[in-house]
């Protein structure tokens, strides 16, 4: 008895010992020296490539996407684009902006509809002829067939931050027009804020509208 009870004792000591030495070098050592060389090696995107905007003030990240809305109205249940700014595709994912006093993900994802679903389709129908609708101005007509797909559609994460140039340039006259600024000089901003394919060839070229935005409001501003 005194045996069993002694091989017991022994067996629970050494699985302890076991467990405080994996927990030092698993939940402390290893993390810390992990966390030090991501600081050092990669410092921004270990600390989840946070976007600054003019005054240093931390207002998203570079890999996740924002909505940019008017303030709910009584009576409404899903607040209105707020067409000063460039839009990103559409989702129900986005977290909120107002470039910046606010940031929320609800929720993410895709809307898991095949391509026949009604639902889907009507979606698709309804937010391209918004598109064309908020987009043209007195000067700029815009035609359904200018409207590329990512601007009727989401993305599979329901976070993509980014949108085509062709959509970028297709806000261009709208978001022109209602900051009162010169055309050539809000093209000139979508044309800098292009990124090209990753190593020439990976993807698509493509617009961070956080940044672009956040570049749109110091525009807007310098003018005055």
């Amino acid at each position: 008895m005194n045996n069993s009870v002694g091989s017991t004792g022994r067996v629970l000591w050494a699985g302890l010992r076991a467990l405080l030495v994996l927990t030092v070098i698993c939940g402390v050592l290893y993390p810390l020296a992990v966390t030090g060389i991501a600081q050092v090696a990669l410092p921004g995107k270990a600390n989840g490539s946070e976007i600054k905007d003019g005054n240093g003030k931390v207002v998203g990240s570079e890999l996740i996407g924002q909505t940019y809305n008017l303030p709910l109205k009584d009576g409404e249940e899903t607040a209105s684009a707020d067409l000063k700014w460039f839009q990103p595709r559409p989702s129900n994912g986005l977290g909120t902006n107002s470039v910046n006093t606010q940031y929320k993900i609800i929720l993410s994802g895709a809307t898991n509809r095949s391509g026949d679903n009604e639902d889907l389709i009507k979606w698709v129908t309804d937010a391209k002829a918004a598109v064309v609708k908020d987009n043209s101005t007195a000067d700029y007509k815009v035609k359904p067939s200018d409207v590329p797909a990512d601007a009727v559609t989401s993305s599979g994460s329901g976070l993509d931050p980014h949108i085509s140039p062709e959509y970028a340039k297709l806000q261009v006259h709208r978001v022109a027009e209602l900051n009162h600024l010169d055309v050539a000089a809000v093209e000139k901003l979508v044309a800098d804020h292009t990124d090209d394919r990753i190593l020439g060839f990976v993807g698509e070229p493509r617009v961070n509208v956080l940044q672009l935005n956040i570049a749109l409001k110091t525009l807007v501003a310098a003018k005055g």
